[in-house]
């Protein structure tokens, strides 16, 4: 076996995956997927040992506004635990009746201060690190306004530790937090110490999750459902055509609440698909510690947590020259949803397609997105 990165061990950890895991539609005991996919969904909700109980958030409007042919609402609502979730809310201005939605779901990037303010814009002056943030991944755009103007209700909500949602300085010991203090949040450099210190915490929040039965995956799944509750109580849009998207920590949202969520109709994940081996071997050192969930491997393929989904459709988007992941595994990942789908009797509601470039969601990616959207949301 070539280098890896746990050395003599890597063969021997490798071997010891079952492929196909346990509960893969793959598996020849497995032939119905209307039977299979309701019991391996209670398998995977049951590893996420999330924090529960489920609840529709109650949203307060701060603030409703026009920008850019969109009727927005700022929105706040208050989960079980943590500060409160703020959210917003995009239409076609002067909509009517019921529409399609999305769920738009940020990313991680390294930056936990920010969260919706990724991939939205509200005003013509952004924060100036939001319009490098949007040049490097999304061609300059806020996809979720782009998205939402061809005729969906966007929902784009700040999930945990990130934005709104972020953990707070003053509300960890000073060694923790190495000292740092909050005295002007929004000044750039402030907002990379912050980041810094974020990143160096992933392990610890980690930890203090599994110290208490639960994941880290759980937890933020649950903040989404919570906000896929909250969208479905709407009275502008028709429950029975909701999907999701996201690019990178985004994707890996995307992977856990379309596994999770019935609801969730179509989906794209966009630069997060590969296999647990290729984690194992080869990635986990560029990624963060929200993607384990201890003992799903030996359950379900990590691409096989999106095929909780079929038939419903989806559509996964990889880069070529992705730094995060191996060509070979994501080509893997390709081949097990392929499998999946045409086991499930619905090839043509999955679709994976290998853009040219690194890390990202580009403007051609989103158009891909998008259509893919329009092919199944808005029948």
């Amino acid at each position: 076996m070539p280098p890896n990165m746990i050395g003599a061990y890597g063969e021997w950890a490798a071997g010891t995956m079952q492929d196909p895991p346990r509960m893969s539609f793959r598996q020849p005991m497995f032939q119905n997927v209307d039977a299979w996919r309701p019991a391996a969904r209670v398998r995977f909700r049951d590893l996420l040992l999330g924090p529960g109980p489920a609840l529709t958030p109650s949203a307060v409007v701060q603030h409703q506004m026009q920008f850019d042919g969109l009727d927005i609402e700022h929105l706040q609502w208050q989960l079980p635990f943590g500060p409160p979730t703020e959210a917003l809310i995009m239409k076609p201005a002067g909509a009517s009746g019921k529409l399609p939605a999305v769920v738009g779901l940020h990313d991680h990037g390294g930056n936990k201060y920010f969260g919706l303010r990724k991939i939205t814009r509200m005003s013509k002056d952004p924060h100036p690190l939001m319009i490098k943030h949007q040049e490097r991944y999304y061609s300059g755009l806020a996809w979720a306004n782009e998205l939402a103007r061809r005729g969906y209700v966007v929902l784009v909500h700040d999930t945990f530790t990130f934005g709104s949602r972020r953990m707070r300085l003053a509300d960890l010991p000073g060694n923790i937090r190495s000292n740092l203090v909050e005295a002007n949040p929004e000044a750039e450099d402030e907002i990379q110490r912050y980041n810094a210190f974020a990143s160096g915490h992933e392990h610890l929040i980690a930890k203090s999750l599994f110290s208490a039965g639960m994941t880290w995956p759980g937890v933020f799944v649950y903040d989404d459902q919570r906000a896929v509750d909250y969208l479905a109580s709407r009275p502008d849009v028709d429950a029975t055509r909701i999907g999701c998207c996201g690019l990178s920590g985004g994707g890996l949202r995307t992977v856990m609440l379309t596994g999770a969520d019935e609801r969730i109709r179509c989906a794209c994940c966009v630069g997060m698909m590969t296999t647990w081996r290729d984690y194992l071997l080869n990635k986990s050192h560029t990624h963060t510690w929200m993607c384990y969930v201890p003992g799903l491997p030996r359950d379900l393929d990590y691409p096989e947590i999106l095929g909780l989904a079929a038939p419903n459709p989806v559509l996964v988007l990889n880069n070529r020259q992705d730094a995060l992941f191996t060509m070979p595994e994501m080509e893997r990942a390709d081949r097990i949803l392929t499998d999946v789908y045409k086991k499930a009797g619905a090839p043509d509601r999955y679709k994976a397609s290998f853009h040219d470039g690194p890390h990202k969601f580009d403007a051609a990616m989103q158009k891909e997105a998008f259509a893919w959207f329009d092919r199944w949301l808005t029948k």
